[in-house]
């Protein structure tokens, strides 16, 4: 058996789901304002001075801190089922079918949210490995539950959930410097494989 691993955000899809989910759950209005307040903290992690799940941290704290867990899911899903869709590369998604229609095991292993994937993930048959965020007294804390699932803990995670040693060949898709330890264990590896020319 083989299994095949891809990054999520700009590998499958166009556009960062993160991103697209806070404005989808908050409105173009509180976006604005809130990324606008938020400009010194994107400011500094452009400049590389702080780590990247210290700012999504600080991005999904100041939207979602105290929002009831059942009012959140709700928002994810709907999210994931009506609004993944439209920004998904179709070059991405044949190479899915592609190993899927051979039997391969697909799994996608993202920085990005557990809650906003899944469903599309279960629509789709694929396996999902992503970061989760923190709920305490069934409210959303900002803070993650998990590492954030990015370099080399796509590794650890991969290896916690799968025996690679199982597989034939290893496949996987990545389209940045994210993915490049979970690129590095890979048979067949592909960096920016879907964009255009």
């Amino acid at each position: 058996m083989n299994i095949a691993f891809f990054d999520f955000d700009g590998t499958i899809t166009t556009d960062d789901s993160l991103i697209r989910f806070v404005r989808f759950a908050v409105g173009d209005v509180k976006f604005t304002l809130g990324m606008a307040a938020l400009s010194p903290m994107l400011v500094t992690y452009k400049l590389k001075l702080i780590p990247n799940y210290k700012a999504k941290q600080m991005l999904l704290s100041y939207f979602f801190k105290g929002m009831r867990e059942e009012v959140f899911q709700a928002l994810a899903r709907e999210f994931s089922l009506g609004h993944i869709d439209p920004v998904l590369r179709p070059k991405a998604m044949e190479k899915i079918a592609w190993h899927k229609e051979r039997g391969h095991k697909v799994v996608i292993v993202t920085a990005s949210i557990e809650c906003w994937l899944k469903p599309w993930c279960d629509k789709n048959d694929i396996d999902l490995i992503a970061t989760r965020l923190e709920v305490v007294n069934g409210r959303i804390t900002g803070k993650l539950a998990t590492r954030n699932c990015y370099g080399i803990e796509k590794v650890n995670r991969i290896r916690e959930s799968y025996d690679l040693t199982e597989y034939g060949t290893i496949y996987a898709y990545g389209d940045s410097a994210g993915d490049k330890e979970m690129l590095g264990i890979a048979n067949k590896f592909y960096y920016r494989y879907f964009e255009s020319p």
